[in-house]
């Protein structure tokens, strides 16, 4: 096999579709080791275990959300980190908050920027988005469903920011009433939101 045609082929694929994993490789019957072997090299990087992405590649400020989101592929955008996605937020969290299913096998976060927040049934499969971040998809929950998400966990990233969001989404015409009443309802916080919802104007 001759190594440069090859690994232009690996280098040509990486930048097609962004991240390889071993996988990836085998299905063009090159060898996995050329994966590790290009990291060696410089060329590539390892985002984790199994999964690479060109060297020079960088996400911006999206780097955590990116990384996060392809190590738990699984897991949907929350909190913080879906008021940062939707640009109505002040707050800049250093860990990307991620959705998991309670039914699922707890993910690896070890050396990941990532904060896990646990939901079921309704509460976790409905309201996700595919938002594109430097041409990566990444799952998010929409706005109305992710303000919902912070009245329920007020006690964990405060009331304020909750009620920051839902006024700042508010007077930017980003959400509707409709659909945060239908939200609160999934997430059970429809008592705790209704007096904030009634003087909306």
């Amino acid at each position: 096999m001759n190594n440069h045609s090859t690994t232009a082929n690996i280098l040509k694929l990486a930048e097609e579709q962004t991240f390889l994993k071993p996988s990836d490789l085998r299905e063009f019957g090159y060898p996995d080791f050329y994966l590790r072997y290009l990291e060696k090299q410089g060329v590539l990087k390892r985002i984790r275990h199994g999964l690479y992405c060109l060297a020079d590649k960088s996400f911006g400020q999206y780097d955590s959300y990116i990384e996060v989101t392809q190590s738990i592929p699984q897991g949907v955008i929350t909190l913080l980190s879906a008021l940062d996605i939707h640009q109505v937020t002040t707050q800049n969290p250093w860990e990307v908050w991620i959705a998991v299913n309670q039914n699922q096998r707890k993910p690896n976060i070890e050396n990941l920027p990532a904060r896990l927040a646990w939901y079921s049934g309704d509460a976790f499969s409905e309201g996700i988005e595919i938002h594109s971040l430097f041409d990566v998809p990444v799952r998010a929950y929409c706005l109305e469903k992710t303000i919902a998400d912070c009245f329920k966990y007020r006690n964990k990233i405060g009331i304020d920011v909750a009620i920051e969001a839902l006024k700042d989404s508010w007077q930017a015409k980003k959400i509707k009433r409709d659909k945060l009443r239908y939200y609160a309802k999934i997430c059970r916080v429809h008592n705790v939101m209704s007096p904030y919802l009634e003087i909306l104007e």
